[in-house]
């Protein structure tokens, strides 16, 4: 807006009037003193959008699905030939040994059903915890009160096999009639039935991390500390997907193993680099520190590092109304433990 315009008085006017003149934004020239200037302002229709570039969709029949598919099949009938075999031949020997090798083929069966069973049991339990912390997250932004019910209910039966939250969802079920908003009600549940889980995990992920800073600290050779770290890493995942409701077998243990992968990766560097452990503790702990010392220490802060994404990704609510661990608090309880030690 010019000075001229700033100091003109409100008038009223007529767009016929001839004195009224319309111009583009970006045309400059000079009017009388009576004539009225008007600048209409863009289309929004009319702006140019802007076109995102997406990858092509892959076309084609899915040649890999099936080589993979055609050799399990091929492979389980192979393995289902040799069996009949095997017993045929054994009742052509003996019919004792025949019945003996039938028995082991249907307990082997059974055996493999039950597995499977509970492999696809835990499959649909992590899957039904990271959509459930997935809709959580979805009713804190849109505050949808009935839908935050739903979330309740299916939180509360998933708690429902730990005893030790018998009083928490007691309190969450009184209360729950009380709570209008369905953000709150969220908050709510976090508060009664995440808040001692959230302890437990905190104790876990550092107990874990103190295990893992002692025995690479004292370990001779780089192999060992890996070894036990990814066996530490196994276990304490393990127990925060038991803690917060998850039943993980082998195939569900491989898709929360995501980060573990990265972990071991850096882990099996730490030997050829102290300036690494001088950058994570800070020039005047390392200092004071031996150089395995302060690489069990750097081990210990990378897996309690570890815990602490395995917490979010095992936990069905996001941090809403409880404040998330945080990895400074854990690096000062490591910290003291070796100050005792000491």
């Amino acid at each position: 807006m010019t000075e001229r315009s700033q100091q003109r008085r409100p008038a009223t006017f007529r767009l016929d009037d001839p004195g009224v003149v319309v111009t583009e934004a970006d045309e400059v020239g000079r009017l009388g003193r009576a004539t009225i200037q008007i600048t209409p302002e863009p289309d929004p229709l009319a702006l140019p959008v802007s076109v995102q570039t997406a990858l092509p969709a892959r076309r084609g029949f899915p040649w890999g699905a099936l080589f993979w598919s055609g050799l399990a099949g091929l492979t389980l009938l192979g393995v289902g030939l040799g069996v009949v075999h095997l017993i045929e031949d054994l009742f052509a020997r003996s019919e004792s040994l025949g019945f003996v090798g039938l028995a082991f083929a249907l307990v082997t069966a059974l055996a493999l059903a039950v597995v499977i069973g509970r492999e696809a049991f835990g499959l649909a339990r992590l899957a039904t915890i990271e959509k459930l912390h997935q809709r959580a997250a979805a009713v804190l932004a849109s505050d949808d009160r009935k839908e935050s019910r739903i979330i309740v209910q299916d939180l509360l039966n998933i708690a429902h096999q730990n005893p030790h939250l018998a009083r928490a969802r007691a309190t969450l079920e009184s209360h729950a009639g009380e709570i209008i908003d369905g953000a709150d009600m969220i908050r709510l549940a976090e508060r009664e039935l995440m808040s001692p889980l959230d302890v437990e995990a905190r104790r876990l992920v550092s107990s874990a991390a103190q295990k893992v800073s002692i025995v690479t600290a004292v370990s001779p050779r780089a192999a060992i500390d890996v070894l036990f770290v990814f066996v530490a890493a196994l276990r304490l995942i393990r127990q925060l997907a038991y803690l917060y409701g998850g039943r993980p077998g082998a195939l569900g243990m491989i898709r929360l193993l995501r980060h573990v992968i990265a972990h071991l990766a850096i882990t099996g560097g730490m030997a050829a680099s102290d300036s690494l452990v001088q950058q994570m503790l800070g020039h005047g702990i390392a200092a004071k520190l031996s150089q395995r010392l302060g690489e069990g220490v750097l081990n210990g802060l990378l897996t309690a590092r570890l815990g602490l994404a395995a917490i979010d990704v095992t936990r069905p609510l996001p941090f809403a109304a409880l404040p998330p661990p945080k990895l400074s608090d854990l690096a000062t309880d490591l910290l003291r433990k070796k100050d005792d030690e000491e």
